[in-house]
């Protein structure tokens, strides 16, 4: 597997590149395209085994990186993608922070094959391991995060996505004297950045989409945190898909090992825009692109940040 990070740090490299473009420009479906042809492009150059676990969608409605679908040359290792060609698409065209591109994997097997609806998720770094536990209410999982990381509760940082659905619960953590920290966009890096001790925060907290829970929790093991989740379908049909994909009680409290169970994975991101983690993608002075990535290894738990720069990439594009 760690033989495979910088091709996948390419994989994310172009398909940052091939989104820049659009950045600002109200085309959701332009962007997103160019992301996804370059990634899947690039995927299908290196020598591995590649399945679509977390990607576009089903087949009937993703032309390509959909679910189940095999990229690389074909040969070993055999390994579990997780993509998001663009993790802020509004953010991309909007010309907004928090627009980035992310590729995770694992050995066959090893990636939960999640469906795409919402899923509750909580996220601490690694002094609070093993103690958070969402059959408790998000008030008593401060308590118990405060106890580990030996804060006060008003020097606590929590991490909320702000929406409508988050409203009540925003007011419990802060009527108890802790601190709600709200972001728009990005729920991935903002659940990898709990676990970074010098980011300061304390937990994430959020309902959002599955897929970039899978995302998310292969950073989080990487980087030595811990992740509790439960799927949340809403009706019947959601439900039944579940059960389709091998989750037979979809109701149950994911621990971080049912999510990812090897610590053989690799979570690399490209920012397009800036982010809490990343810088966007800049033009220096002689008009070479310059990315900004973040590699994550699940077995030596090492942070890198790349910096990288295209010469002529603009030349070699038109």
């Amino acid at each position: 597997m760690r033989d495979l990070t910088f091709d996948f740090l390419r994989v994310t490299e172009q398909a940052a590149l091939a989104a820049y473009p659009w950045v600002g420009s109200g085309n959701k479906l332009k962007a997103d395209g160019a992301a996804t042809n370059a990634m899947r492009d690039t995927l299908n150059k290196i020598d591995f085994d590649g399945k679509i676990v977390i990607g576009e969608g089903e087949i009937d409605n993703a032309p390509m990186l959909y679910i189940g679908e095999e990229v690389g040359a074909g040969v070993n290792p055999k390994v579990d993608i997780a993509v998001d060609p663009i993790e802020g698409t509004t953010s991309t065209v909007n010309g907004q922070e928090n627009a980035f591109t992310v590729i995770a994997a694992a050995p066959r097997n090893t990636l939960l094959h999640a469906p795409d609806m919402y899923m509750e998720k909580i996220v601490v770094g690694t002094e609070a391991k093993g103690e958070i536990d969402l059959n408790a209410s998000l008030v008593e999982n401060v308590h118990v995060v405060a106890k580990a990381n030996e804060k006060n509760i008003k020097d606590m940082r929590i991490l909320i996505q702000n929406r409508e659905r988050h409203t009540q619960l925003i007011d419990e953590v802060r009527n108890i004297g802790a601190k709600v920290y709200l972001f728009d966009e990005g729920d991935i890096t903002y659940a990898a950045a709990t676990c970074m001790k010098k980011q300061g925060i304390d937990l994430f907290y959020g309902i959002g989409g599955a897929p970039e829970g899978v995302l998310a929790a292969v950073a989080v093991k990487c980087l030595g945190g811990d992740m509790q989740a439960k799927l949340l379908p809403k009706n019947k049909t959601e439900y039944e898909r579940c059960v389709e994909m091998g989750l037979y009680n979809p109701n149950k409290i994911l621990k971080l090992h049912n999510l990812i169970s090897s610590d053989k994975c690799l979570f690399v991101a490209t920012g397009i825009t800036e982010n809490i983690l990343l810088k966007g993608i800049v033009l220096d002075t002689d008009s070479n692109y310059v990315t900004h990535s973040l590699l994550l290894n699940g077995q030596n738990k090492h942070i890198r940040y790349i910096e990288c720069k295209h010469f002529n990439y603009q030349e070699l594009v038109k």
